[in-house]
């Protein structure tokens, strides 16, 4: 089962989630979509909670109030680090887990960069906020990602559609004005200023 919880730290609000259990946490680590981050108390035993950014949203610039919501929840859900002030608590893109083997189940470590946000104390009315949005859903993750990953290639086909149109057009309105310029000159030649002018006999004879 997933927990689920909106955000209205943010507009338009936010998506949080987490694991009911250690077993689902690693179902979240398998199949956590790429723009989604990862919160955790640092050195001790917590939830793993995951905020799905919204569009146009980086990981390394997510707004204050909901990173603090994100704290929040991770908090709230760690037994001994609900009970403990001035927590430290680690976010990473959730591409950036890395499980190995030899692992317990739940645990993770890290490829590269992570950061941390200190926590100086709970704050019920965030916590409260966030449960009262709170669903249980059952999640085929399997299902779930064929769907994101047909839906993400069928905007990358339409995106690139629309690109090649853009190219085309661009490429035919290149054309027309190459071929107006051509024309230009054909019927724009300079006169030669010194060249005698033809009298009105002369263009009367050129014209028969």
């Amino acid at each position: 089962m997933v927990l689920f919880f909106t955000s209205s730290a943010v507009s338009p609000p936010a998506t949080l989630y987490m694991g009911k259990d250690k077993v689902e946490n690693e179902e979240l680590i398998k199949y956590a979509w790429p723009q989604d981050v990862w919160f955790h108390v640092d050195k001790l035993s917590s939830a793993h909670v995951y905020l799905r950014m919204p569009e146009g949203m980086t990981w390394d610039a997510i707004p204050q109030p909901l990173l603090t919501d994100c704290a929040q929840l991770v908090k709230a859900n760690s037994i001994e680090g609900n009970k403990k002030d001035d927590l430290t608590i680690i976010h990473t893109p959730a591409d950036n887990l890395k499980k190995q083997g030899n692992m317990a189940v739940g645990q993770v470590s890290f490829h590269s960069d992570k950061r941390v946000f200190h926590v100086p104390k709970r704050e019920n009315s965030i916590v409260n906020r966030l449960n009262k949005t709170k669903v249980e859903k059952v999640v085929d993750h399997e299902q779930e990602k064929i769907d994101r990953v047909k839906k993400e290639n069928a905007e990358k086909r339409t995106i690139a559609a629309q690109r090649k149109k853009e190219e085309v057009e661009l490429a035919k309105q290149r054309e027309e004005e190459k071929a107006a310029r051509s024309y230009d000159l054909l019927f724009n030649v300079e006169e030669d200023p010194d060249a005698p002018k033809p009298t009105g006999k002369a263009i009367e004879e050129d014209f028969m």
